[in-house]
């Protein structure tokens, strides 16, 4: 829902030992721990603090400090002149889990998953303390968020958004995103999503490409997304009407599954519509003739592709996103078809 409470000039924002005063920017670095070189560990924190009152949207990239398309993202929309004077205050933290970044994985040093570790604790592991110090100085101070990801490594994901059901804040911002695909997904344990939910703070949450690489329809995406958020909150103004993009929620999903090993021979790409019992690919003996076919257990979307060849039994090759009838399966093809596929 909109912001339309009439302008008010915003207060100075304080974020750690930084005020920033309306209508201004500021790059605020929050520290975090030392390594044990003792070079300086900080959490860096993009301020756009507008001149008038309104919500405070954090965006927030590489919480998994192996998917880099959220943090190009980040960076990116620092250089839109578009963003550089909201309504409200605009938060952008490019890379959250500065540790995995540096070692390019997606966990902490002890192999602590941070979006695992949410609400986090003061004295815990460095994992729940980053935890604890962002829930204090970014959500706590936040009104709405937008956490970006990306697949694993060698697994591709269609550019998608997700959130609780039936929450008309999040569906909003989902719809102004435009992402292809909106999932209805629940929270898991010690995610960010699900802390911030317990604060109070509605975040949605981006999915697109593949840990260490970069896509740039991913990138576009994203960027296009938060924009069309930020206008939809009240924080940018209306932009001229446009037609809308393919969007279609989807209330649940699941991964086609290898039934024994091989190599895998893909005859379906991402975003291709599938029908029930339709062929995905095959699983080769990589050794003799003999395969496996691979098919759909439902009609839908495929959102998510395993990319390396060489599967094992069990391993999760397509994710298909299962939408609530046809007609939805059709456009959302048609629209793919100019971008994304």
């Amino acid at each position: 829902m909109r912001d339309r409470d009439p302008l008010r000039k915003n207060r100075p924002f304080v974020l750690g030992d930084t005020e920033v005063p309306p209508g201004h920017q500021a790059t605020v670095r929050i520290p975090i721990a030392n390594l044990y070189t003792h070079t300086p560990i900080e959490l860096t924190v993009h301020v756009n603090h507008g001149y008038w009152s309104g919500p405070c949207l954090f965006v927030s990239g590489a919480i998994h400090g192996d998917e880099l398309n959220g943090v190009e993202i980040c960076r990116r929309l620092q250089t839109e002149r578009t963003v550089r004077h909201p309504r409200g205050t605009l938060l952008t933290i490019p890379v959250v889990n500065v540790l995995g970044f540096l070692h390019q994985s997606r966990y902490f040093p002890d192999h602590r998953d941070l979006n695992r570790t949410f609400p986090g604790l003061a004295k815990g592991s460095l994992a729940a303390q980053t935890a604890e110090l962002f829930m204090r100085q970014i959500v706590a101070r936040a009104t709405h968020g937008i956490d970006l990801h990306s697949g694993t490594r060698q697994r591709f994901n269609l550019p998608q958004t997700r959130g609780k059901a039936d929450c008309p804040v999040v569906d909003g911002m989902a719809r102004a995103f435009g992402a292809p695909v909106h999932l209805h997904a629940g929270f898991l344990d010690g995610s960010l999503r699900a802390a911030a939910h317990e604060a109070g703070v509605h975040v949605l949450l981006f999915e697109g490409g593949e840990a260490l690489r970069l896509d740039e329809e991913v990138i576009r995406s994203g960027i296009r997304g938060i924009i069309g958020v930020m206008r939809h909150l009240g924080m940018l103004p209306d932009a001229e009407k446009s037609p809308p993009a393919p969007w279609a929620p989807a209330s649940s999903s699941s991964w086609v599954r290898a039934p024994g090993s091989g190599l895998l021979l893909p005859l379906k790409r991402i975003g291709a519509l599938v029908r029930e019992g339709e062929l995905l690919g095959r699983i080769h003996n990589p050794l003799g003739s003999e395969h496996i076919e691979l098919t759909a257990t439902r009609s839908g979307v495929i959102i998510g592709c395993a990319n390396h060849p060489l599967v094992n039994q069990g391993d999760a090759l397509f994710h298909i996103a299962f939408l609530p009838d046809a007609a939805a399966l059709e456009a959302l093809h048609e629209g793919l078809n100019d971008e994304f596929l």
